[in-house]
């Protein structure tokens, strides 16, 4: 990557200097490798993958030891961006010492720059400061909040009747030591109004034009799930075409019996038919 290793100082400054900020999912080494060679400076290994990946409908079900294989290969595929490890369900919420131990792991056996949790409530805002206080750098996430779907019982957009809270959350996480905080699926009159305020980068997700920087699940903008089509989201482009013609094409030629051909086969000494 241009410029070198990434840090949560390199996103301020782009911040202050009116820079956006590119950032994408990646759950893998390959990805990975791929969106630290085309720019992108924040990689989220999110829990998101719960859905992206394994099809699940919420993603309540992410475990720690399965992020943080993912993280580690995510890591290993982009050393210079900024690798974010999301703290799943369960992990940060029973208490601050929960939340620090788990956020450790994401450090010491993945290699992440940083962490994500969601929320902006006192126990939220409280477990930040933890992490913060043992070194270890988190972004923040306000808005919509996946891991609270059991309790909210739908992903549906923030509106302006919970603006106020949202600055108040927003500063609460700021003065907590976030560097940064994900805004998702929130109108976009009041993201704005909540950039404007916040002194730490805001990236959005659903959440309009004027967050200092963007984010969307790699697996979705890819086009890999033909039925996902939400509002925020722009397709650029349409691996699952791509991937059915392929897988299409391989099953007709082992049927017809032109795959393997010549070309593919290792021949000995013995005797060929």
């Amino acid at each position: 990557m241009a410029g070198g290793k990434l840090t949560v100082k390199t996103l301020a400054a782009m911040r202050k200097r009116g820079e956006k900020i590119v950032a994408l999912t990646a759950y893998d080494y390959h990805t990975a490798r791929m969106e630290q060679q085309a720019g992108v400076h924040v990689i989220l290994v999110g829990d998101s993958f719960q859905m992206a990946v394994l099809g699940e409908d919420t993603t309540l079900g992410a475990s720690v030891d399965v992020l943080i294989a993912h993280c580690r290969a995510v890591k290993k595929g982009a050393p210079d961006a900024l690798v974010v490890g999301d703290m799943p369900f369960g992990s940060y919420q029973p208490s601050d010492e929960t939340a620090v131990a788990s956020a450790v792991r994401f450090i010491a056996e993945a290699g992440v720059d940083a962490v994500k949790l969601e929320g902006g409530n006192n126990a939220a805002v409280s477990r930040v400061r933890a992490i913060v206080s043992a070194g270890i750098p988190v972004m923040g996430h306000i808005g919509l909040l996946p891991q609270s779907i059991r309790s909210e019982g739908s992903y549906r957009v923030v509106r302006s009747d919970s603006e106020e809270m949202l600055l108040r959350q927003t500063k609460d996480l700021e003065d907590a030591g976030a560097f940064s905080l994900v805004l998702e699926m929130i109108e976009e009159e009041v993201a704005d109004a909540i950039s404007r305020a916040s002194s730490i980068p805001t990236i959005g997700i659903g959440a309009g034009r004027y967050t200092h920087g963007q984010i969307l699940v790699v697996n979705d903008m890819l086009g890999i799930n033909r039925a996902f089509n939400p509002k925020f989201l722009r397709k650029y482009a349409d691996l699952n075409s791509v991937m059915e013609e392929a897988i299409g094409s391989y099953v007709s030629d082992v049927a017809g019996g032109t795959f393997p051909g010549e070309e593919n086969v290792f021949k000995g000494r013995g005797k060929a038919r």
